[in-house]
């Protein structure tokens, strides 16, 4: 594959919701290119983009995939990327590296809640975006209410540049209203003709709206249009563009992927339309120092670029794929990676299509390749010109919404299964690995079921590892509410040396919860010699590890040592340890103990509409809403305090409350005291998990 002129490149994520046909698409893409004599298909799962196979047994893309094309001289790098919100960073690390984007729509569904998220996601990042209204030959298209219903989300952003000719089974092509003609499939192609009367009312008032549109991108255009003169075919065109690049104008275009109608004309328009690599802002780091700089995309510009995404391969090692923003990246090059303060050689460079490696001598200016075998490269990290070093911050990762337990079903992967979850998480940093010394549970978190099924599948598919998932336990604490106080008496005698310590300790609640132990003595007349106090609040922490009470660590203890005694042959460290857990073993029961659960703080990011069901819904997990901050696009962040054991599987009934739309995160606050009513139960339910 040959290096191509920045001018030449377009880079483009294809974006849209769970089923949209981004993949189908993709393959249309290719098939029309020449690439592929025969397409492939999700339920054939012999697609390119969709390679994995958790992806194949799921039918829907579950990584982002980078798929080039070369078609009549230019090279597209597309970006195929997941449909479903708990792959939210895979989207969001594509769209960090591309300046266009294709915001595919299943036009059976119209625009659906999730189709509204990602369009929310592309208005909010300014990214240049075309919409492609897909399947427009199946049953019950609305076109005209689609077209309606994108307005109100977007307004006068969405203007439509192609209109349907027929729909269902007698859908044609379409008349393209930016070169006002009709592009109709005859079975085998796509062939020019006149546009229908039938429809040359309905065009010309678009076109119009079109000219409106174009005319408003300059003053002087504006001024030509109120004279009554006719805006040119280059004027209109170079508006069009104008309005595109800066996200003033967001185009609808139509097709069938299944059937290439409209394939060619996307592609057509993305030259057209959407920006070059070097279009728009030059990219924007900081120097190690801290102080901003710019990287234009050129090729004799420094080298730059940004490692947006990394797959670990079992046999091959790490594949990186780099966005090149300014400079070249060529074989054996010596770059810079400031995010490992390091030199690094590169091998190989070389572009990917799907998991098919393509051999190249450099990646150019705006380019998107791939480099393999470097040890510590990950996703966010930046490499660069040595001499001119340089870092770029990606964007932000979501932090886990939602933990399981996980466990090996054979003995024989019990030492395997944690390094193959941190090799798994060099892919994917949006996934956490968790050991909890306390529950002796490993935990995965993840951004919701789908995306930790997905990580646990690949670790058997690719590594052999199987495991099965349990609830998490949560890691309550135990306290007192009462002063008590309590002899604690050691005495053994066996022969020679016997051990004897006896203490007397007051018992009482520390003035901070947070507070494992408060530790004092009021020791008069030497009854307890001070060298043995390190013992006694030793022996206090020790005891302390495993309460009485359901076996939970206790905090927020206060102690004071006031009396005790010992022998002057047989008292030793020993015997005030085990004193002083006598003593706490012994006062524990009087001291009203009581159970106290982690409570953490929730966000919550939902629609207007929902915010109602989100609030009754936080009390009834025993929750207290804080508050609530408005935010852009008719969404509210609702602020709550929520106890762990309520929220263990929050983020799969927050998706079915607000139907998929709401996000949340979460963030540990404090331990509080269990209800009463809920004591016996959380004990019962320890002991029978022991």
């Amino acid at each position: 594959m040959n290096g191509y002129d920045v001018e030449k490149l377009r880079t483009i994520a294809v974006a849209g919701h769970l089923g949209a046909g981004k993949t189908t698409l993709m393959e249309s893409v290719l098939h029309v290119a020449g690439l592929k004599q025969t397409k492939g298909s999700v339920e054939e799962k012999n697609t390119t983009s969709d390679y994995l196979d958790e992806e194949k047994n799921k039918m829907n893309s579950l990584s982002t995939t980078l798929v080039p094309v070369e078609y009549d001289g230019v090279k597209y790098d597309f970006l195929d990327t997941p449909g479903n919100r708990e792959f939210a960073n895979e989207l969001y690390q594509a769209l960090s590296v591309v300046k266009g984007a294709i915001m595919t729509i299943d036009g059976t569904k119209g625009v659906d809640i999730g189709t509204e998220e990602v369009l929310g996601d592309l208005n909010e990042l300014n990214i240049p975006t075309i919409i492609f209204i897909n399947k427009m030959d199946k049953e019950n298209i609305n076109f005209p209410e689609i077209i309606n219903t994108l307005k109100t989300l977007l307004g006068y952003q969405v203007v439509p540049f192609l209109w349907p000719i027929g729909e269902a089974d007698n859908f044609k092509g379409y008349v393209d209203l930016v070169d006002m003609n009709a592009r109709v499939f005859d079975g085998e192609k796509t062939v020019i003709e006149d546009i229908p009367e039938d429809l040359k009312d309905t065009v010309s008032e678009l076109r119009e709206k079109i000219i409106e549109s174009v005319a408003e991108t300059s003053e002087d255009l504006l001024e030509k249009h109120f004279a009554g003169e006719e805006l040119t075919q280059d004027e209109i065109r170079k508006g069009l563009r104008e309005g595109v690049l800066n996200g003033d104008l967001k185009p609808v275009v139509i097709g069938s992927a299944y059937h290439d109608i409209g394939t060619r004309t996307m592609l057509e328009m993305i030259v057209d339309f959407m920006p070059a690599p070097n279009d728009l802002e030059a990219m924007e780091g900081k120097t190690p120092k801290g102080d901003v700089v710019t990287r234009q995309t050129k090729a004799d510009a420094p080298f730059s670029g940004y490692v947006f995404k990394t797959t670990v391969d079992p046999f091959i090692g790490s594949v990186s794929l780099l966005k090149v923003f300014s400079g070249s990246l060529k074989n054996n090059q010596e770059v810079y990676c400031p995010n490992l303060d390091k030199n690094i050689k590169v091998g190989n460079v070389a572009f990917m299509r799907g998991k098919e490696q393509i051999d190249t001598d450099a990646i150019g200016p705006g380019d998107i390749g791939i480099v393999s075998k470097i040890d510590g490269l990950l996703t966010g990290h930046t490499l660069c010109d040595p001499k001119n070093p340089v870092i770029f911050e990606g964007p932000p990762i979501p932090q886990p919404s939602m933990y399981v337990a996980v466990r090996p079903k054979h003995k024989r992967d019990e030492d395997k299964i944690s390094s193959v979850l941190q090799r798994l998480n060099l892919e994917d940093p949006s996934f956490e690995v968790v050991r909890n010394k306390e529950t002796a549970q490993l935990l995965i978190g993840g951004q919701g079921i789908t995306h930790i099924k997905f990580i646990l599948s690949k670790m058997e598919n690719l590594y052999k590892v199987e495991v099965e998932m349990l609830e998490q336990k949560i890691p309550y604490r135990e306290t007192i509410r009462k002063k008590v106080e309590a002899e604690g008496r050691h005495k053994k005698q066996s022969g020679g040396s016997g051990q004897f310590g006896v203490v007397n300790i007051r018992f009482e609640p520390a003035d901070d919860l947070e507070t494992t132990l408060d530790f004092h003595e009021e020791i008069h007349g030497g009854s307890v010699p001070k060298n043995y106090f390190p013992a006694v609040e030793k022996g206090l922490l020790e005891v302390m590890q495993k309460g009485p009470l359901a076996g939970f660590p206790v905090i927020g203890l206060k102690a004071t040592l006031f009396d005790g005694s010992y022998h002057a042959v047989d008292s030793n460290e020993v015997s005030f340890k085990s004193a002083a857990a006598l003593s706490f073993k012994k006062a524990y029961d009087k001291a009203s103990p009581v159970l106290l659960e982690p409570i953490s703080k929730v966000n919550v990011i939902c629609k207007d509409d929902y915010v109602g069901d989100v609030m009754s819904d936080i009390s009834k997990r025993r929750g207290t809403v804080l508050g609530m901050n408005p935010l852009p696009n008719n969404k509210q962040e609702v602020s709550a305090e929520i106890p762990d054991s309520e929220i263990k599987r929050y983020n799969i009934d927050l998706k079915a409350i607000t139907q998929g739309t709401a996000t949340f995160s979460r963030q540990f606050l404090r331990y509080q005291e269990v209800p009463d009513q809920l004591t016996d139960s959380i004990i019962e339910e320890t002991k029978s998990q022991d």
